[in-house]
Order: C-alpha cells, then structure tokens, then sequence
C-alpha cells in the first residue's frame, strides 16, 4: 500500500467510526460533589491526601494508593453508562429541578439539618462535639457535615439519604461519629450482617445484636480497611435503612481517642434508635 492508499484508508475507518457520546455534566457535576462530601467527611479522619476537583473535567485528583470512599450503594456509575439517570433531578421548593443530586432547600435539606441535630445530640457525658467557626463556609466544614442526597426513583418514587458527620473529642483526642439513613423502598440486603458489611463497600467481623426484638448487625472489627473503627446497621420494618460509624480518629493532626464513644451494645441501640427513623 503506497502512501495515498494508506491516508484513503484511514480517511475511510475513521469516516465510519461512530463518535463517543458527549459527557453528561450534570451527572459528572452530581457525582464529583458526593464524592467531595464523603471524602471531606471521611478522609479528615484519616488525614489522607486532599481532594482537588478539576473545574472543567469535573475530576477528582487523589494519591494514586489512596482508597476510594464508597456509599452504601456502591457509588455513582460512570458517566453515560446505561445507569445514569436520564430523568431531571428532584423539584426544589422553587419548583424548578435541582442542579444535582444535593439538595440544598426544601424538606429533604432539612431532615438532613435535624439528622445532625440528632446526632450531636446523642454524644455521651465526658465527650464534647467541637464545631467550625461560625464564619466558615458551610462546602468547608469539617467538624460538623451533613448532606441530604437523591439516590434513585424506584417506582417512580424519589428515594434519598441522609448523611451527618460529627467530630467528637474527649482531653485531647478527636474522633468522629457518622449516621447515615437510606428512605424505605432502598435495595439495600435484610440480612444484619450483609446490611453492615455494605456500609460505604466496607468488610470486617460482623456479628448479631438484639436490642429489643430487633436484630442489628454490628462490625466490630473492619478488615483490611481501617477508615473506621466500627459501625451498626438496622433495617427498621418500614424498610429505612440506619448505619451509625464511630472513629478512633479525626485527622493527622490532632491525637486520636483513647477510647471509642459508644460501646457495641450502645451502637447497635443507635441503630435501632427512633431519633435517626427519618420518615
């Protein structure tokens, strides 16, 4: 093949490939702000690298080793997969569509409001709930988070959750207790123990506790996967779904606890408690 044939050849396959679709923004938009929101209510915790969002690819930079934090359903998918929402986003109390999944107004920002409320509320005698500085804008806030979030439309209902991060410090360590509540009609698992181990993708030694006539699975060691120390779940019968974490640590640069707010016991009673059955 001379030369002529060759650039005939490639004019012609490339003429006959069919374009990749445009990106989606919005949805890239959605899922770069969940991914920010978990990682600045999670990896202050751990200290681990800092977030930079690209502006204009809506993508997030971190250390290539680093974990990725995942929600209880697994995460976001890619961008125009066959699973990304093609519908608008939820109607905000103007009545118009919400830019993203977050909601910022309206009746689900504020069961997310009382969610953190609540969860402050439920710190133990001896441990305190240190908050931002009143003047820090609430995308940078790191000591008391919370975020309500549309997840998906299950016959044709809107189902959201909610997700409340506190720091929690006793003498000089700091760690942080997280709540995070699915709406009924979630297709998370029944089973206690597969309900926990689905907690943000994470494993660990699982085992049953019954507090009343309910059954709660409780991680009381992670695996391999030290983001957290251990955390409950609880499908209440209306089918709400409730996770309550607790961690030994904040951040790098503040000590950690010597010891973890609430008991096994007590973390499974939280699940279970009527404080956090957002309906």
């Amino acid at each position: 093949m001379n030369g002529q044939e060759l650039r005939d050849a490639l004019r012609s396959e490339m003429a006959s490939t069919t374009p990749p679709p445009p990106l989606s923004t919005p949805a890239a938009l959605g899922r770069a702000r969940r991914a920010r929101f978990r990682r600045r209510a999670v990896w202050a915790s751990l200290g681990s690298a800092a977030v930079v969002l690209a502006v204009t690819g809506f993508a997030a930079v971190v250390r290539p080793n680093d974990p990725v934090y995942q929600p209880a359903g697994g995460g976001f998918p890619a961008a125009g997969s066959s699973t990304d929402t093609k519908e608008p986003w939820p109607t905000g109390p103007d009545g118009q569509p919400q830019e993203d999944r977050t909601a910022r107004a309206g009746s689900q920002y504020d069961r997310g409001v009382r969610l953190l409320s609540e969860v402050v509320a439920v710190v133990p005698p001896g441990y305190t709930a240190p908050e931002d500085p009143a003047d820090q804008p609430a995308d940078q806030r790191t000591l008391r988070t919370q975020q309500a979030q549309f997840e998906e439309k299950v016959n044709g209902v809107d189902r959201w959750s909610y997700l409340s991060s506190v720091a929690v410090a006793q003498g000089n360590g700091t760690g942080r207790v997280i709540v995070e509540v699915h709406d009924a009609g979630n297709q998370l698992p029944t089973e206690p123990c597969a309900l926990a181990r689905t907690f943000w993708g994470m494993q660990g030694e699982c085992r049953v506790e019954t507090v009343g006539a309910a059954q709660v699975g409780v991680v009381v060691r992670p695996g391999s996967d030290d983001r957290l120390d251990q955390w409950s779940a609880y499908r209440h019968p209306d089918g709400v779904v409730v996770y309550v974490a607790q961690g030994a640590k904040l951040d790098e640069t503040r000590p950690a606890l010597q010891k973890l707010p609430f008991s096994v016991r007590q973390l499974a009673a939280l699940a279970v408690d009527d404080r956090f059955h957002l309906r």
